[in-house]
């Protein structure tokens, strides 16, 4: 039996996952391997790194810093959050990321990007946080926010644009024991965007732009075939006992922490029940 871990993105939703996170940390439940999709992805290593609280400590420091984030940046650079100070400076010399720890845990990290010319969902295994800091920024990297990321030749960006929670691709990997962290609650529905904006942006990209303009049937038909999993006990699946009323870049150190502490939460009522699923 192999335990796997889902991350699902959504911008700084994703502090609920880190409080989550930490709350398995310090009771010691590990996993076999894990995949992250967009924040999933650039805050699930701290879990291997073995750093609880470095997520909520370092974007309530710098979320205000017009270096790491803003509209300053996105003018200079394309994108709103630094490729520079946010996944350099930030990670190497100011809140440093432990990737020797992370290196040596010897769980398998995957992170999902969606390649712009394909449309199509693929799953990268991050072997050193620093080295493939690129596919990380990628998987992270928001529609009309960033720009495309280089990698082996070709451009990619959000990972969730084609699997915003890919429990499919880990069951496919052999991971046969899943438990999976989501940042909506139950009651929640993915709305279709404005179709214009992306037709526009992404005229380019046919395959990109229409994957994009169905995320979210794509969205709630997985949740939905997710749902019936947890249901049968085939899944074991962690959600916000309540809606997260944040914005997907927001700049309020203490709204971050209440949806961390949230996670917390939610961690310390689901801890016991998700080891006893993972040890049956």
């Amino acid at each position: 039996m192999k335990k796997g871990l889902v991350l699902e993105g959504g911008a700084m939703r994703g502090m609920y996952t880190a409080g989550v996170l930490d709350v398995l940390l310090s009771r010691g439940i590990e996993f076999d391997g894990i995949m992250g999709v967009s924040a999933g992805a650039l805050f699930g290593p701290n879990f291997l790194s073995k750093q609880p609280g470095r997520v909520i400590r370092y974007n309530k420091r710098f979320i205000r810093d017009k270096r790491y984030k803003g509209w300053g940046c996105l003018l200079r650079e394309g994108n709103l959050f630094s490729t520079g100070f946010a996944y350099g400076t930030v990670p190497r010399e100011l809140d440093v990321f432990d990737d020797d720890t992370f290196k040596k845990s010897g769980v398998p990290f995957y992170a999902v990007v969606t390649g712009l010319k394909s449309g199509e969902a693929e799953y990268r295994r991050i072997n050193s946080v620093f080295d493939d800091m690129d596919i990380l920024r990628a998987s992270g990297s928001m529609p009309f926010v960033s720009r495309p990321v280089e990698i082996d030749g070709k451009l990619y960006l959000d990972g969730g644009v084609a699997d915003s929670v890919p429990y499919e691709a880990m069951k496919k990997l052999g991971y046969d024991r899943l438990a999976v962290i989501l940042t909506r609650d139950m009651d929640y529905r993915k709305k279709p965007m404005p179709a214009l904006p992306i037709k526009l942006c992404f005229r380019r990209y046919p395959k990109f732009r229409d994957k994009l303009l169905k995320r979210h049937e794509t969205y709630n038909s997985s949740v939905a075939r997710l749902r019936e999993l947890e249901e049968r006990g085939e899944i074991f699946v962690i959600r916000p006992s309540e809606p997260i009323e944040i914005g997907r870049v927001e700049s309020d150190p203490e709204k971050l922490q209440q949806v961390y502490e949230l996670g917390l939460k939610d961690g310390e009522t689901a801890a016991n029940k998700l080891r006893e699923f993972l040890e049956t």
